[in-house]
Parts: structure tokens; C-alpha cells; sequence
């Protein structure tokens, strides 16, 4: 199974770990391929012969590059992307740039991730910010029937949304969430965390004022990178707390950038950061269309062939699903799981309750067993996955 415009075999070979083991946590921390990481170690290299400020300032123009290259990836402007060390330093930095008063109102899903919540509470607890969650539909996505009664409440500030869960093929509706929110006025907030990378976006269609991202899941870029996307006319009206990108204009003033540039800190990997770009340059050249393509028909193959199973349930939701497979084996325990396929050279993640409790508490699951597919894997290294876990549901009965 090969898509339209990926060369299955370049893009393995590209990545060598693929020769010796079946790689199925890119929801966790996708292994780079081998371009992103020449240009990781080759700056890591002119740090050490020059120096990290020298090293920097020579890459300076390289680092606006992927600035730009990941302002293509989302459909926005460069002045519209700040640097950032993770997905949640990036929505840290969006939320709490917000003046929070008491009585205001945060709609969010039941699939909300765990970090994202705990901040909805820590605004609860300290500034009286109420936080309310969306029903699903019946198909396990928010209901956005629901969320347009919610916000008919003119308290109600932001809608905070996971595009992709963490614990499931789940692709909740965010451009109509998007068209809901800009008809009421209210800033939608969208975590993409799972899903830059692995579909297509494009802050336009999606309709969200604020985008979050990290780099090491289906992106592929190194750990320690990710991005805030804000949109341009919002990013002016938002005040960052801390220094971030500030500049000190005399003993008691200071100043705040325009733009984007006023969520980013001056410390950084420069050398993550060209990583960022050369994996988001990467995913460009490949097409995220094509990605999009390639790795749903991948998790459908798999989804297929665990469901198939007896004493395997596969727990994905959704009307639209992506390349995260949920399932748990009958009397095995996922952890066990992940333990027996790693030992036969299958990496697999597992994902609990305390990740997404509102969701999976609700559902009575406590565990899942999270096997995450990309564009690189192939249905032969699927097929002897199901088989691997028929064999321990088999030895289970």
C-alpha cells in the first residue's frame, strides 16, 4: 500500500530503525528521519566549534526559514508563529496570556488532554474562571448542537478544543467548532498536538484563533520543539505572562513585540528548532493530503484486523478517525501488551484514565493498549502485529 505522492521505500529508508523494529508510537515521539536529524547534529557540531550565540547568529536566517516553513503547514503568516518547547509551553503561553476575571466561562470536550484541563482548573481555583464541558454526540466527537447552546452565554470567553485525543483515533469537527465560535464572537483555542503532522490544516478553514503544536509526535522533529499559532489582529490584544518576548525599555517600562513573536522566550534549541523545520519541510514534500491519506487507510487496515479478533476490542470514536488504534486484550493487561509486542520488536504505548478522565472515566476504561501508525509503516508489519496480538488473546482464553 503505497499513497499518491510517498515513496514508502525512500521515507523507510530514510528512517533505519524501521529494519529492526515495527514502529507504532508516532502519537508518542515519532523517530526523526534521517535529513532532520543531519541538520540537528550538524548545528550541534557548529555549536561546539563555535560556539551556541555564534552558532545561532549564523543560522539566524535558517531559523526564520522554519519559521515560515511552519506558517505554510497551518496556512498562516510567519509573524503569526512563536517558538516553543512543547504543545502544552505553547498553550500555557496562549491561555494565560488572556485577562481572566471571575465568572468567565472556558467550553471545552470530554476528550479533553489531561495538561489542558489541569490548567482549566488551576483558573477555576485562583481567579473563579468556570469551565464547562460540551456533551459528546453520539459518535463520540463533541456535539456541536450542544456547543452552540453553550454559547449563547455571554460569559462564555473561549471554546479550548483537542482536534485529535490523545486516546483515540477520535477527529473531533473543529472547522464547524470554528464557524460556531466566529458566529458568537468567541476565541477558539485548538490543540493539535496529534494531528500537525498526520492531516492536513489550515487555520482558515478550521476557523481557530489560536493553534498549538508540538514536534516530536507525527511531525517528526525533535523532542523539546513545538509552536503556537495566533492569529495576527488577536496576537496584539494579548499579554504574555512572565517576560517572554518583552524587551526592558528603562528601569520601570518595558515593551511587548508585535505579533507572535511576543509569545517567544530568547532560550531555545536552535538546533530543535531547525530540526522543526527541516521535519515540517520534510511532511510539506511529502504532502500532507497524501499523509492524511496514507496513514488513515493504514489505521483502518489495522482497526480491521484487531476488531476481527476474538477477545480484542478496538475502542476508537468518531465519524472521521486518524492513525491512532485503541484497543485492550481480555485478560491481558495493556501494559503486558506493550511488554510482549516489544519483545517481539513491536512498539506499541498504552494510554490511561489519567490522561483523559472525563472521557475515559466515564467509559469505564482504565488502560488501553495505543498503537499510532504513520505513513512509513506498511500493512505487512500490520498484519504481524494482529497476528502477534491474536496469539496472546488466544493464550488469554
Amino acid at each position: 500500500m503505497s499513497g499518491p505522492g510517498i515513496d514508502v521505500g525512500r521515507v523507510r529508508a530514510d528512517t533505519p530503525a524501521t529494519s529492526e523494529r515495527v514502529l507504532l508510537n508516532h502519537a508518542g515521539a515519532s523517530p526523526s528521519p534521517e535529513p532532520v536529524l543531519d541538520v540537528v547534529v550538524g548545528h550541534l557540531r557548529e555549536e561546539a566549534r563555535l560556539g551556541g550565540y555564534e552558532a545561532a547568529a549564523a543560522r539566524a536566517d535558517d531559523v526564520e526559514r522554519a519559521r515560515r516553513s511552519v506558517a505554510d503547514l497551518v496556512g498562516g503568516r510567519p509573524d503569526e508563529v512563536a517558538f516553543a518547547t512543547s504543545a502544552t509551553d505553547a498553550w500555557e503561553s496562549a491561555f494565560w496570556s488572556f485577562p481572566w476575571s471571575e465568572g468567565d466561562v472556558v467550553l471545552t470536550c470530554r476528550s479533553e488532554y489531561v495538561t489542558n484541563v489541569l490548567n482549566l482548573l488551576v483558573a477555576r481555583d485562583r481567579f473563579g474562571v468556570r469551565f464547562r464541558v460540551v456533551d459528546d454526540d453520539e459518535f463520540g466527537q463533541i456535539d456541536v448542537e450542544a456547543l452552540g447552546r453553550h454559547l449563547e452565554d455571554p460569559s462564555v470567553r473561549m471554546v479550548a478544543l483537542s482536534h485529535v485525543p490523545t486516546q483515540g483515533g477520535l477527529v473531533n469537527p473543529a472547522e464547524e467548532v470554528g464557524r460556531r465560535c466566529r458566529e458568537a464572537g468567541v476565541t477558539f483555542l485548538l490543540d493539535a498536538c496529534q494531528s500537525a503532522g498526520q492531516l492536513p490544516l489550515d487555520v482558515a478553514a478550521l476557523g481557530c484563533d489560536l493553534l498549538t503544536a508540538t514536534g516530536r509526535k507525527y511531525l517528526r522533529a525533535p523532542r523539546g520543539t513545538g509552536f503556537l499559532w495566533a492569529r495576527a489582529d488577536l496576537a496584539d490584544r494579548l499579554a504574555p505572562l512572565g517576560s517572554a518576548g518583552a524587551e526592558w525599555t528603562g528601569p520601570t517600562t518595558s515593551r511587548l513585540p508585535g505579533g507572535a513573536a511576543r509569545f517567544e522566550r530568547f532560550e531555545r534549541s536552535v538546533a530543535g528548532l531547525l530540526g522543526l523545520g527541516a521535519a515540517v519541510d520534510y511532511a510539506l514534500d511529502l504532502g500532507l493530503a497524501a499523509i492524511g491519506d496514507r496513514v488513515g487507510s493504514l489505521a483502518e487496515h489495522l482497526r480491521a484486523g484487531l476488531s476481527a479478533l476474538p477477545g480484542v476490542a478496538v475502542h476508537d470514536r468518531g465519524v472521521r478517525r486518524c492513525g491512532i488504534v485503541t484497543f485492550t486484550v481480555d485478560g491481558v493487561a495493556p501494559a503486558e501488551v506493550r511488554r510482549a509486542l516489544a519483545a517481539d520488536a513491536v512498539q506499541v504505548w498504552t494510554t490511561s484514565a489519567s490522561f483523559a478522565r472525563i472521557d475515559l472515566g466515564e467509559r469505564g476504561i482504565d488502560e488501553m493498549v495505543r498503537a499510532s501508525v504513520h505513513y512509513l509503516n506498511t500493512t505487512e508489519e500490520l498484519d504481524r502485529t494482529v497476528d502477534l496480538v491474536g496469539r496472546l488473546a488466544g493464550a488469554s482464553r
